[in-house]
């Protein structure tokens, strides 16, 4: 049941012009935009685009090992919904999973390697307005695919800062609009962390593009699905894991207080995978160290994700 729910096959994408594609991308990043696979270069946005001109928009990113996806299938389900939520025409999601799988064929990352496949979807081009176009609009459409990015030796802990939530109340929408996330992680760069936790009415919700577990005598927590945090998909990877291999699990968010108390923080995502906190505002988190928790469930996941590779 887990290697089901975690990998989905590169299928074979439409091959034609594939061949001066190919030769194209050895020279120059290939993207899709708008139907069609082109160069990098080519892409060119209306400045009236409601993306461009109000952050209106939901966007989605998956992760490949040496060629194959992590939960594809769970990722479009999560992009659906966030159309749906945004009230954008959902069925322009309908032909978007091969874009996933073409774009890492093109670019030479079908073999081998981690490989991130991040697709935008906006409301389309249209004057500004803040209510919806009067007509019929056509979204638009937009992915790349690149490498993991180098964040460095994630797997002996990082440092964390907290900060009050100012987001919106649907933060469950993966919307392009992500200001309050991006100072907030700017916070945290700037003190030397790796994530911000941001924290609602004294509760510990989630990072700004992780989610958030701890550790409390010995039982995971984490918040439980609502509109206040994003449905991570290797959030339910863990939770599953969690489950499957008898870790007591509470789907309880921790107050503020439990937060600074907790015996293991650790965060979850896409491409940080499984990530423990080891300081919390300067101060150490537990002995200091990955604890035993964490790293029994960062193994966990490795295997998981190892077995999606070799499939």
């Amino acid at each position: 049941m887990i290697a089901n729910s975690l990998g989905t096959p590169s299928a074979p994408s439409d091959a034609s012009g594939m061949d001066a594609v190919a030769v194209a991308a050895r020279r120059e990043d290939i993207v899709y935009f708008d139907g069609r696979y082109l160069m990098k270069s080519e892409v060119s946005v209306s400045p009236e685009d409601r993306g461009f001109l109000l952050g209106d928009g939901i966007y989605e990113v998956a992760a490949a090992y040496d060629g194959r996806f992590v939960a594809l299938d769970r990722h479009m389900d999560r992009l659906r919904a966030s159309l749906r939520e945004a009230r954008i025409d959902d069925s322009v999601a309908d032909p978007l999973e091969s874009v996933f799988t073409g774009l890492l064929e093109r670019n030479g990352f079908a073999e081998s390697g981690k490989t991130m496949v991040y697709l935008q979807v906006t409301r389309g081009v249209a004057p500004r307005t803040h209510a919806f176009p009067k007509g019929k609009v056509r979204p638009t459409v937009y992915a790349y695919a690149a490498p993991f990015p180098d964040m460095g030796d994630l797997a002996a802990g990082v440092g964390a800062i907290t900060r009050a939530d100012l987001r919106w109340s649907r933060c469950d929408i993966k919307s392009i609009s992500l200001m309050a996330n991006v100072l907030a992680n700017q916070e945290a760069k700037e003190s030397g962390a790796f994530e911000a936790i941001l924290i609602r009415n004294t509760v510990a919700l989630e990072g700004t593009h992780t989610s958030l577990f701890g550790v409390i005598g010995g039982e995971v927590r984490t918040a439980p699905l609502s509109p206040l945090i994003l449905p991570g998909i290797t959030r339910e990877i863990v939770v599953r894991l969690c489950r499957s291999n008898d870790i007591e699990l509470r789907e309880e968010a921790m107050t503020e207080t439990e937060l600074r108390r907790a015996d293991e923080l650790f965060l979850t995502g896409t491409i940080t995978e499984v990530v423990p906190i080891v300081r919390l505002d300067g101060e150490p988190v537990g002995k200091a160290k990955p604890g035993p928790v964490t790293l029994r469930l960062a193994s966990l996941y490795s295997a998981a994700i190892r077995t999606v590779a070799a499939e």
